[in-house]
């Protein structure tokens, strides 16, 4: 029997060391060196330094590979992120009614005997004109005001409020290199000139102009785009779902702020506009923004003219960069003994954050579908590419519901995201049931999603969509008690805004940690 000894993780960035963190750390944590880890990056790629957003994941991920959260958010430049605002995305700027709402990262309340609040939502139990995630969770009220999602005293990763983090993925990736190497991740700076195959079909060797060949048992592609292994030398296909998203471009911004002292928002706002979206990121130094727009409906130049008026006077001087994309996966993300991890192996466009959780699930999967016998590779590479389609055609439905259930029909833009045509039939018949009933845990595969049944429900009310309960009012007798609920959750949102800090304050003060305990530990090793 032939057991897997070597993993050469292909490409830098925050997909290959991220991948290469989770690997050294899961495989070897029993017996340090039995599985070797080793990664290859191109000395002469710079890395892009745009705004990232995270998931929720991230959190399980960064304490799974034991680094340091004051490390993490120094290294970084790290924020906390606690659920997108989304403005303008019902209907165009000046429209009578709401023009913005909150997808939360916290659950909706619920206590033990208490009823679900949903229902009695959509039936007008709670205060008048309240939103579902005002009326629900305490978590709007909270980064409305500014507040952080935890305070000094929580442990790493842990905290009232679920939440992700914003950073700079360009200082995120260094600081994976630099913990990836402390356990135990071999680094090879290097430029691939090519990778040749065997008899079989799987790759033999990488060939490199610095270092000569490198092998190992599996390849770990993480070369972005392009796809170098995977695409390039495996030819396994892309399947694009352009038909569905539209997004292609984007066209980013790095905005100083005002002053030293700005407040940070403890948020991801994505603004629509006329052929997509702009993010805005708060960093600790500066802002990430992007436009994310459709080359069917824009151009470049247009693009850049809408995001500089959304920065205003400050975008005077600034580079913007240009980046192409195209939604899609390959069916066969593992392949042989080649398997893709990040944007080589698929990417939906940025809205609600899926690349990074999409390379944390890559990891993960590997992780723990990594055969014992390389003869079983062909089998866990199955396994790997049902769970990569399902959780891709998932992530595809839930982001083309921001833009379908747009009442927007002021540009050609949202008149064709409208369109059934360009509407998935898995995603029609989810919401022709919710007419009459709200989401419910029973229509998703936990193992397939990436967002819980509450994501749903937060994105489909705040986009104003209509459940009809009425007809089924006698099937919800507890409406004093939902009452209740909503009244408690406005009461105890009081008191965590006077528990919980001010964001920027609560990042400052952690910094400030990790550098004293820094020079402390050099001070006693001197």
């Amino acid at each position: 029997m032939s057991r897997i000894q070597k993993i050469l993780v292909v490409g830098g960035g925050t997909a290959g060391w991220l991948t290469a963190c989770y690997l050294a750390r899961t495989l070897n944590g029993a017996a340090p060196g039995s599985i070797r880890v080793e990664l290859l990056e191109s000395p002469n790629i710079g890395l892009l330094g745009v705004g990232e957003a995270t998931f929720p994941s991230i959190r399980g991920t960064l304490a799974a590979i034991g680094l340091d959260e004051r490390r993490f958010l120094v290294g970084a430049t790290a924020t906390y992120k606690q659920g997108i605002q989304y403005v303008n995305w019902v209907r165009p700027p000046g429209a009578a009614g709401a023009d913005r709402f909150f997808h939360p990262f916290s659950q909706p309340s619920q206590r033990p005997g208490s009823p679900e609040l949903l229902p009695y939502w959509l039936l007008g139990g709670a205060p008048e004109g309240m939103s579902f995630a005002e009326a629900v969770s305490m978590q709007q009220r909270l980064i409305e005001q500014g507040r952080a999602p935890k305070r000094l005293v929580d442990a790493d990763y842990q905290g009232p409020m679920n939440h992700a983090y914003h950073f700079d993925a360009a200082c995120f990736a260094r600081v994976l290199a630099e913990h990836g190497q402390e356990l135990g991740v071999t680094r090879h700076l290097a430029t691939v000139e090519r990778a040749e195959l065997d008899e079989s079909g799987a790759i033999a060797r990488i060939v490199t102009r610095e270092t000569g060949e490198l092998r190992a048992d599996l390849y770990v592609d993480c070369t972005g785009l392009r796809g170098a292994l995977i695409g390039g030398t495996m030819q396994s296909p892309f399947h694009s779902r352009r038909d569905v998203l539209f997004g292609d471009r984007a066209v980013a911004l790095q905005v100083p702020y005002a002053r030293p002292d700005a407040p940070i928002l403890p948020f991801t706002r994505a603004t629509a506009q006329e052929a997509g979206w702009i993010w805005d990121i708060g960093l600790q130094k500066r802002r990430g923004i992007g436009y994310v727009y459709s080359s069917r409906h824009t151009d470049a130049t247009r693009a850049e003219e809408v995001i500089r008026r959304y920065v205003g006077e400050q975008a005077a001087g600034l580079e913007a960069l240009h980046i192409k994309f195209e939604t899609g996966y390959r069916p066969e993300h593992w392949r042989r003994n080649c398997v893709a991890v990040g944007l080589a192996g698929g990417f939906v466009e940025p809205l609600e954050s899926t690349g990074i959780a999409l390379v944390e699930l890559g990891a993960y999967l590997i992780a723990h579908l990594l055969p014992g016998d390389l003869d079983d590779m062909e089998r866990s590479a199955r396994h790997y590419n049902q769970m990569m389609v399902a959780r891709y055609e998932r992530i595809i439905d839930f982001i083309k519901m921001h833009y379908c259930l747009s009442q927007r029909r002021d540009h050609a833009f949202w008149i064709d995201n409208a369109d059934p045509a360009s509407i998935p039939q898995t995603l029609q018949d989810r919401l022709a049931l919710w007419r009459h009933r709200p989401p419910h845990r029973l229509d998703f595969v936990t193992d397939l999603e990436m967002f819980l049944p509450c994501s749903w429900q937060y994105v489909l009310y705040g986009m104003e969509f209509r459940t009809d309960l009425e007809p089924m009012r006698s099937a919800y007798p507890q409406m004093a008690a939902a009452r209740r609920e909503f009244a408690m959750i406005r009461e105890m949102a009081g008191h965590a805004l006077v528990d919980l800090p001010d964001h920027r304050t609560l990042v400052e003060q952690l910094c400030r940690e990790h550098v004293q305990r820094t020079a402390q530990r050099e001070g006693s090793a001197a």
